[in-house]
């Protein structure tokens, strides 16, 4: 038999671990064994694969031609191996492995840090990676396998339209509010017409996204049209221009408990909502999804209210 022929996972997966991190400290530190043990699978491999896999490059190493070539084989090793590992551990309903959590910027400032220590706590093999975006943009990486699972939201005046094969499940029903100056003519109401506002500048997240489509939408259903002079991804930035005096604002529950002082928060006349919804394909509401909804559910619900 030839040598090219007896490669062994230990080594692949050392070659693996150094292409992923890049020096053989960090690969070390990775598989919990020593510099000079890291050293020596490579030396081996080498010999087994008779041509050189990494050379000098300064006081460190990289791989030669030979050496990405055969690490992008031990990366799909390394992935044939992970998935099997998750396959048998969901055999047993165990949540384990990585999980890819796509989120809108709300929701990862809300709930999604409450939601990665319960995760952390009941399932110490998870490996959660979070992802920031919107709907529209993480949609179709859902459909692609690009991410397991999102936090999005549906608004009463712009209901999330889900796609086939994608389930969703709501986790939070939140109102939403309109943010004023403190010295706003209308601050003073119990519940703002929100066609009063039309001439007023208006904050709102950028053009295309659910939440200006539910802004608009809103202001439209009551007879008249926002004029949107700040789009701004983030609640916290535009509940800043709100603050000093500079722009009104439809804004969410969750976005509202950490706002500045100088806001004054008033129910819309006709009530609009924002819905939490997490979403995932159909077909793969594996143990880890499961839990994952779980924590970011409970993670709404042990929220404080603002008063």
């Amino acid at each position: 038999m030839a040598a090219r022929e007896r490669l062994t996972w230990d080594r692949l997966r050392v070659l693996d671990a150094l292409a992923e991190h890049g020096s053989v400290a960090a690969a070390a530190a990775a598989l919990h064994v020593t510099a000079p043990a890291v050293s020596q699978q490579l030396r081996k491999l080498e010999r087994e694969c008779r041509t050189r896999l990494v050379e000098p490059d300064g006081r460190g190493i990289r791989l030669t031609a030979a050496g990405r070539m055969l690490a992008g084989h031990a990366r799909t090793a390394a992935e044939a191996v992970q998935a099997a590992v998750r396959a048998l551990a969901e055999l047993d309903g165990e949540a384990i492995g990585p999980v890819r959590l796509g989120a809108v910027g709300s929701v990862i400032r809300g709930i999604v840090p409450e939601a990665l220590t319960r995760l952390a706590e009941r399932h110490p093999g998870l490996q959660p990676q979070l992802f920031d975006g919107e709907g529209v943009h993480m949609i179709p990486k859902l459909r692609t396998g690009e991410l397991d699972l999102l936090v999005i939201e549906s608004w009463s005046s712009r209901p999330l339209n889900l796609p086939a094969r994608i389930g969703g499940e709501v986790i939070s029903d939140e109102e939403v509010f309109v943010a004023l100056p403190e010295a706003h003519p209308l601050a003073g109401r119990d519940e703002v017409p929100l066609a009063e506002l039309a001439e007023d500048p208006w904050t709102a997240c950028p053009a295309g996204t659910d939440a200006y489509e539910a802004l608009v939408q809103a202001v439209r259903d009551a007879g008249a049209e926002p004029g949107v002079r700040h789009q701004l991804t983030d609640y916290t930035s535009q509940l800043a221009l709100v603050a000093a005096g500079h722009a009104v604002s439809l804004v969410p529950e969750l976005a509202r408990r950490t706002a500045p002082a100088g806001i004054a928060f008033r129910p819309c006349r006709t009530r609009v909502t924002r819905r939490l919804v997490v979403a995932h394909v159909t077909d793969r509401a594996t143990p880890a999804i499961r839990a994952c909804i779980d924590a970011c559910r409970e993670s709404v619900t042990a929220q404080p209210a603002r008063g």
